[in-house]
């Protein structure tokens, strides 16, 4: 009997989750507490009309919800549940309703401090602290257990199964286990569906933009070669004139390259080379921008001889594109740091900054076309350089809180010269 009603309560527990990915597929509403804590709740109170009653105590997988909604959902879902619980257990009455309130309470505990470092931690990591979490509630239900005997005048009074302890404690830690991989596979569909759809966008923007681009950069070229003929007979105050032309013309130029550039990188020259001396280079060419701006610029880079087989030129236009919106994005007096580390397959260059910093949505946004935090920009550089490290098979991940700065972590992989060839 307890083997079944302890199945049954299995399969509850993992019904939100399977409600919530089956029919509630849309971001929002996955990420509304309030509802996700009233499907956890309809799970607790499932659980506990189908528990088994022994021992004094009412056994069941009421806490899985609980410790899910915390975890996955936050504050409001995990208190709506265990305030369901707590009345439900109030209204079921009993002896041990006052075991059953506390061990609510003391399981909600863990869970509720380790939702701030919960969602910090990778994947596998997330699915470990919940079942930790899980057995806790189990230490918390055997330590009530004792308390209660003691009361009753017998602490070390044994009138339970050895088995039927384990059986509770296996099937409980499965059905958390399996909630919590639910969860992660659902989260992981929805950033998946997010990239893809991303990534449909930007290829759509890099068709156009290269289509736009390749037709406008024609008759500039025309336009650029009569003003230097002009230019070469002129020698009066128009030739300032034509000088300030030609120049505001090579700026639309590089707008438009930059264009091409961001619709399908050319890998014109594949080269081995140190990272390092890239780096060094990317330093020296940005110190003086850094001087004039008063930001301090400081590397502190790994020697390692970390070697890749790219394009030297493309890698330097994303590391000055991302360092230089490093400078512009911190305020006279900070600080900018680059360093970097290395292992035989793949180098990670970290940027940080004292800068203003970035809200989540804005971080959310970062290398969408067209998108800057800058007064001035088009948001061309980070969408280029993102496209850049892409097609390197690298990646570029961001984080960053208001009025802290932004830290920028660029992964590259060492590769082979063989996979460049023909991108």
């Amino acid at each position: 009997m307890l083997a079944e009603k302890l199945l049954l309560n299995l399969l509850i527990t993992i019904a939100p989750v399977l409600f919530c990915s089956a029919l509630l597929d849309h971001k929002n509403k996955l990420n509304n507490p309030y509802l996700v804590g009233i499907l956890h709740s309809i799970a607790a109170l499932a659980c506990m009309t189908f528990s088994y009653a022994n021992y004094g105590f009412y056994w069941d997988l009421r806490y899985v919800p609980v410790i899910i909604a915390f975890l996955y959902a936050g504050r409001e879902a995990g208190g709506i549940v265990l305030l369901t619980i707590i009345i439900a257990r109030i209204l079921m009455g009993g002896d041990t309703v006052i075991f059953g309130i506390v061990n609510s309470l003391f399981t909600a505990l863990i869970p509720f401090l380790m939702m701030k470092k919960f969602w910090n931690c990778p994947p596998n990591k997330r699915v470990f602290l919940t079942i930790i979490a899980g057995g806790w509630s189990l230490v918390v239900c055997y330590l009530s257990l004792r308390v209660s005997r003691y009361f009753e005048g017998d602490l070390f009074k044994l009138d339970f199964n050895i088995p039927d302890v384990l059986l509770i404690g296996l099937i409980e830690t499965i059905a958390i286990a399996l909630a919590a991989k639910l969860h992660e596979g659902m989260i992981e569909r929805n950033k998946m569906k997010e990239e893809i759809q991303r990534a449909e966008k930007l290829n759509t923007l890099g068709e156009l933009a290269a289509s736009i681009a390749h037709e406008v950069r024609n008759p500039l070229t025309v336009v650029k070669g009569f003003l230097q003929l002009m230019q070469q007979q002129e020698a009066g105050k128009n030739y300032e004139y034509l000088t300030l032309v030609l120049s505001e013309l090579a700026r639309a130029e590089s707008i438009i390259n930059d264009y091409l550039n961001f619709a399908k990188p050319k890998f014109e020259k594949i080269e081995e080379f140190l990272l390092t001396e890239v780096l060094s280079e990317v330093m020296m060419l940005l110190t003086p921008l850094a001087a004039k701006q008063g930001v301090q610029l400081e590397s502190q880079l790994d020697y390692a001889k970390f070697i890749l087989f790219t394009d030297r030129n493309q890698l330097k236009q994303a590391l000055v594109n991302l360092i230089k919106n490093a400078i512009e994005a911190t305020p006279e007096g900070g600080k900018v740091t680059i360093h970097n580390k290395s292992d035989q397959t793949s180098a990670s260059i970290l940027i940080s900054d004292t800068g203003k910093g970035m809200t989540p949505e804005q971080l959310s946004r970062i290398g969408t076309l067209f998108y800057t935090t800058k007064d001035k920009g088009t948001g061309l550089g980070t969408s280029v350089s993102l496209r850049i490290i892409e097609t390197m098979r690298g990646k570029v991940s961001y984080q960053s809180e208001p009025g802290l700065g932004t830290i920028v972590t660029m992964v590259l992989p060492s590769g082979r010269k063989e996979e460049l060839v023909n991108i």
